[in-house]
């Protein structure tokens, strides 16, 4: 009776899409409004966040982020061991855990995981690419030591290993799924996650139910509906009519009549974001570091934090956000001055550069993105700059950008959250990490210093060593401008009274396993 009554509810919750605006949510099923579609529910085959708030109510990782911190505790792995050297892990696991297809959860599930990420000759590693794979290049092997125990055995000391864990790349997914599904799994999810996948309807909503068998107690709520609704103003409408529960991503201008209105509650919560332009470093205006800070100095980024945001972020210095606090960065924010911008263009002996910047209407983290463009937009073309707004689709967007900016565009909108200060640039300004080998530096940009103070700090066990070293990749990065640095944010969701224990993370995902309607 109990499951009949779950497949109801999560019927029920379907019936919502076209709603009327009399409508209003199910009891016990919680309708949350996304900013995207997903491009996929295979947690090693994506990259946005908006993804991840899906994936970590479906999957469990080895080690979790503790409520309310980015401090690692367990999660299927009930402990774990590191050796001197820093080089092997071992991990116990949590005994009488199956994946929602039936499936045992053991060591040898968690071999094939990362074995399927990083091995070309893994039965499976053509069920990717998986693109952030980058984060478990350290391991060298992983070795199955009986079912409940796994080792992981690394190159060379890596100090983010369990944050990277923690991470929604680290989310430990079904083989026996896997295998049955292929290149088709991440339309047949299957995890050991608080909720098992229902449906997927394209364009429409993902819909999960509660596990009842979940090892960490079964949630409160009955099912989970993930409906993306690219338009900030469509999700702003359906909010105040009643047919979603939660809205992720309150544009700025609304923030205020949320938080004035009783029948609704705004949660705001920091963490380590940083929404950039990159800029392309590899050819046309922006190959001139002096015209990437003439750009830099361009931009009245107080103006968009204050005015466009509305007072959600801070202005960024560098690549690192101010949230990794530990890391030793003296580095200012490039301040407004459009006189010495027109003269660092003048001295690269570049007159009215045309510029082609890639704007999407909305993704993850990505802060008001249309308004922000035209803004940045307009403080360009100021000093002299001559730009070209195209606009996407977040993942028509993400595809484009993704590939790299040569021959298509001089600079693109972006956002970054992250769980360590190594993750953002080791991923997007290492020379390595250029998108020819599979990284996200789509504006190739590339310093030999940066390079080797990313491959010392991520490999030093001294955090007060690594916050320098940190510190010195901020110095260098923030000189060389291959970014447009523009804001640090400060996350925000809303939700109806009627929602109980929602809260946001510093880690910027959707924990709502303890969230009751």
């Amino acid at each position: 009776m109990k499951r009949l009554f779950q497949r109801a509810a999560v019927a029920a919750a379907f019936a919502l899409v076209g709603f009327t605006a009399a409508a209003q949510t199910p009891p016990n099923v919680l309708i949350v409004g996304q900013i995207a579609e997903p491009q996929s529910l295979d947690p090693h085959a994506v990259t946005a966040t908006n993804d991840f708030r899906i994936l970590v109510n479906l999957y469990d990782g080895l080690v979790r982020y503790k409520d309310g911190t980015l401090e690692v505790e367990p999660a299927l792995a009930e402990s774990w061991t590191i050796s001197d050297d820093g080089k092997t892990y071992t991990f116990k696991l949590r005994e009488g855990v199956t994946f929602h297809d039936g499936s045992a959860f053991d060591a040898t599930a968690v071999k094939f995981n990362f074995d399927r990420m990083l091995k070309e000759d893994h039965p499976f590693h053509d069920t990717g690419p998986f693109p952030l794979s980058f984060n478990f290049a350290s391991i060298d092997a992983v070795n199955v030591i009986d079912d409940n125990t796994v080792e992981f055995q690394l190159k060379e000391a890596f100090a983010p290993f369990l944050s990277n864990l923690a991470y929604p790349t680290g989310l430990i997914v079904s083989p026996a799924a896997v295998e049955e599904h292929g290149q088709e799994f991440g339309r047949h999810p299957s995890g050991t996650g608080p909720f098992k996948f229902a449906e997927w309807q394209s364009n429409q909503l993902v819909a999960a139910e509660r596990n009842e068998d979940y090892w960490d107690g079964a949630p409160a709520l009955e099912a989970v509906v993930f409906r993306p609704i690219t338009d900030s103003n469509t999700r702003v409408a359906e909010m105040l009519a009643g047919g979603i529960d939660v809205m992720v991503e309150v544009p700025p201008d609304n923030l205020a009549s949320f938080k004035s209105d009783a029948n609704f509650s705004v949660t705001e919560q920091a963490g380590p974001h940083v929404w950039f332009s990159i800029l392309n470093t590899k050819e046309g205006p922006f190959a001139d570091k002096r015209v990437r800070q003439a750009a830099n100095y361009a931009v009245n980024k107080e103006t968009l934090v204050n005015d466009v945001l509305q007072g959600t972020a801070t202005v960024a210095a560098g690549p690192i956000p101010p949230a990794f606090n530990w890391v030793e960065s003296s580095v200012e924010p490039y301040p407004y001055d459009p006189e010495k911008a027109k003269a660092l263009l003048a001295e690269a002996g570049v007159e009215n550069p045309e510029l082609t910047f890639y704007v999407t209407e909305g993704g993850s983290g990505m802060l008001n993105p249309v308004v922000m463009g035209a803004a940045i937009q307009a403080d360009l073309q100021a000093v002299g700059f001559d730009v070209s707004i195209e606009s996407y689709e977040w993942n028509t967007f993400l595809g484009r950008v993704n590939a790299g900016l040569e021959g298509q565009a001089d600079m693109a909108e972006m956002a970054w959250m992250t769980n360590d200060p190594d993750t953002v640039p080791y991923l997007t300004l290492r020379t390595d990490a250029q998108p020819e080998n599979g990284g996200f530096n789509s504006g190739y940009y590339s310093n030999p210093e940066v390079d080797k103070l990313l491959d010392q700090a991520r490999t030093s066990t001294d955090q007060a060593e690594r916050g320098r070293l940190y510190g010195d990749v901020q110095q260098i990065v923030h000189d060389d401008a291959p970014w447009l640095f523009v804001a640090n944010w400060k996350q925000n969701a809303v939700t109806t009274a009627a929602v109980q224990g929602f809260k946001l993370q510093p880690s910027f995902l959707l924990h709502l396993k303890d969230v009751s309607k």
